[in-house]
């Protein structure tokens, strides 16, 4: 007999963070022959063609997150009025229902954005910060189950919300481990020559939103202006995001003459792009997660990255030196990266062994662990 499941959150695509994940789960179930039907702003094409995908559209207005979230709440809603007994229904959050399995890719009650940005920016997301509060502490009151990316996001659930640990249960995101497999020397010559990087220079990495000041670009901005200085640095920096601040950070790149570093922008191009670095850094604030990192091991490459972000709770003692502590500052994020270059080859070598233990669990093996969860719940 066929199942239905209904599965609500902003978007499905294959572009990373939690919208890689929500299409992971959406592909696995309707692979294994379920009914699923996506209630979302936007689900990749690929997607919503496959058989036993059931796509519900809804507007976001203008493009604007908080325009479209009440919509996508009563959207949500009313389909599960709408499915048949027996349905499962799992809400992203606070995107819907409640009273049902909800999972957490990020807390809002755990992390305050600091909006460096537009007045009017800055106003919305005060706005929107206020509503997916009210909406997640709804949410997370009524649901049976709370599924958690990481330890750290389970721990802030209790913390904030006294959701009870019985309550929580932690699945770890996976990977596509061939699309994420170590690089070879080819596509490693391949990588630097398409962004024009010389081949005997170390580069670094950073892959995260510029819209607020959450994923630490600030801080490693001071650490390479520092370190650049001194005339002994020699490495290139490449920035894959976008956001409210991406053509400033560009503006005070260039202001600063810091030849090396490079704004790149949004790019659908990550695993080619991390084919070209020696190591990624990711100096957060908040991380529930982190998918980037997961991604940059993946493919082989050592990470610099916040103690306090989900990902390093999977971290072996001998990475522990890569660790940022908890409020880092630039000169933290200086001498990790001092220390990772001191070292560039050994640490390569020493992730090889995370990086296979990464790779050995696939998107499949999450989904079919989310699926299980939400079918005991």
């Amino acid at each position: 007999m066929t199942a239905h499941w209904l599965v609500a959150t902003g978007d499905f695509t294959a572009l990373g963070g939690m919208d890689r994940a929500n299409y992971a789960l959406a592909e696995y179930l309707a692979a294994r022959g379920d009914t699923v039907h996506l209630v979302a702003h936007r689900v990749a094409s690929d997607l919503a063609g496959r058989r036993g995908i059931v796509v519900h559209h809804v507007p976001r207005p203008f493009g604007a997150h908080l325009l479209g979230a009440p919509l996508l709440a009563r959207a949500a809603g009313g389909r599960r009025r709408a499915l048949p007994a027996g349905a499962r229904v799992l809400m992203n959050g606070g995107n819907g229902v409640d009273g049902v399995p909800t999972w957490i890719h990020y807390l809002h009650a755990a992390y305050a954005p600091a909006v460096a940005a537009s007045l009017r920016t800055r106003l919305s997301a005060s706005a929107g910060r206020r509503y997916y509060l009210s909406r997640e502490a709804a949410a997370l009151a009524a649901a049976p189950l709370v599924i958690c990316n990481s330890r750290v996001t389970a721990a802030d659930v209790q913390r904030h919300y006294g959701v009870p640990a019985s309550k929580t249960a932690v699945v770890y995101y996976g990977i596509d481990a061939a699309a994420f497999a170590p690089a070879t020397d080819a596509e490693r010559t391949a990588a630097r020559a398409a962004l024009d990087l010389p081949a005997d220079r170390p580069v670094a990495i950073f892959i995260g939103a510029l819209g607020d000041r959450r994923k630490g670009f600030d801080l490693l901005f001071d650490a390479w202006r520092t370190l650049s200085s001194d005339g002994g640095w020699n490495a290139e920096l490449i920035v894959a995001g976008a956001g409210a601040e991406q053509e400033a950070w560009a503006s005070r790149a260039r202001a600063a003459g810091l030849t090396g570093l490079r704004v790149l922008g949004f790019r659908t191009d990550v695993a080619a792009l991390l084919a070209a670095a020696d190591v990624l850094v990711h100096p957060a604030r908040y991380e529930a997660y982190g998918l980037g990192v997961h991604e940059a091991i993946c493919r082989g490459v050592p990470a610099i990255v916040s103690a306090t972000a989900g990902i390093a709770e999977r971290f072996p003692p001998d990475l522990a030196p890569l660790l940022l502590p908890a409020n880092a500052t630039a000169a933290d994020v200086a001498a990790a990266l001092v220390r990772w270059s001191g070292d560039a080859a050994g640490w390569r070598a020493r992730v090889a062994d995370l990086s296979a233990a990464f790779r050995a669990r696939t998107w499949d093996h999450m989904a079919a662990d989310i699926a299980a969860a939400v079918e005991a719940a």
